[in-house]
């Protein structure tokens, strides 16, 4: 297994790509190097896309099986190139970073706590999932405080007792913190991963590599 890889260089790589059970999508800037990883890793389809002309798909695309939620600046060029894989959910207002601001699996979702209610209910019923507003890590922006796959949940290291509660009342998957890139509790940043695999940031190290491993079940 790779486990560790960068993004051109940029240990970030949850910033650039964002990873679902059977696709995964990739600016067309992708070294091919990241792109042949995320691929046989995981065991995707790489999707091969801009989100408003820039790189950093990961923070501007979430969602599940069910569906994509994306800024609603993107192109009706780089729409139509989601809309062949899943139906598409727009963030017309100012929070439309989804990447930043959604943290959803197939069985749940957290959202930003600042998000208007009505919005969060629409994402939610988007992507099939209970919704709930809160932070991870005392950070509102959770889609860079955890990933969530359908195996487990890797949260910010300072992610509360509390939080963490919240996120198991609305699944039984496994849910544990973490760190990637030597230490950065900002999972979403330096971490890609599905049912199938993972990868991880170029810095992360082999106590980090070893906490996602048990999270996400794939201790041999």
């Amino acid at each position: 297994m790779t486990d560790t890889i960068d993004f051109a260089g940029d240990p970030h790589i949850g910033v650039f790509s964002r990873v679902f059970e059977d696709i995964a999508v990739i600016p067309p800037s992708a070294p091919e190097t990241f792109t042949a990883a995320v691929r046989g890793e995981l065991d995707v389809e790489i999707v091969s896309t801009t989100l408003q002309g820039s790189s950093i798909v990961g923070s501007l695309l979430a969602g599940n099986s069910h569906g994509l939620v994306v800024s609603g600046l993107i192109t009706p060029e780089e729409r139509a190139v989601l809309e062949e894989y899943r139906d598409v959910m727009l963030l017309e207002r100012s929070m439309n970073a989804a990447g930043n601001v959604i943290l959803v699996n197939d069985m749940f979702a957290v959202v930003h706590p600042g998000m208007p209610e009505s919005l969060a209910e629409e994402i939610g019923s988007f992507c099939k999932v209970p919704v709930l507003m809160g932070t991870l890590g005392g950070l509102p922006t959770v889609g860079m405080a955890a990933v969530s796959t359908n195996r487990g949940v890797l949260v910010h290291a300072r992610a509360t007792a509390q939080e963490i509660a919240h996120l198991e009342a609305m699944s039984d998957l496994p849910i544990g913190t973490g760190s990637v890139n030597m230490g950065s509790g900002l999972i979403g940043t330096g971490l890609v991963a599905n049912s199938r695999g993972f990868l991880a940031g170029q810095y992360t190290s082999g106590f980090e590599l070893g906490r996602i491993e048990e999270v996400f079940g794939f201790l041999e």
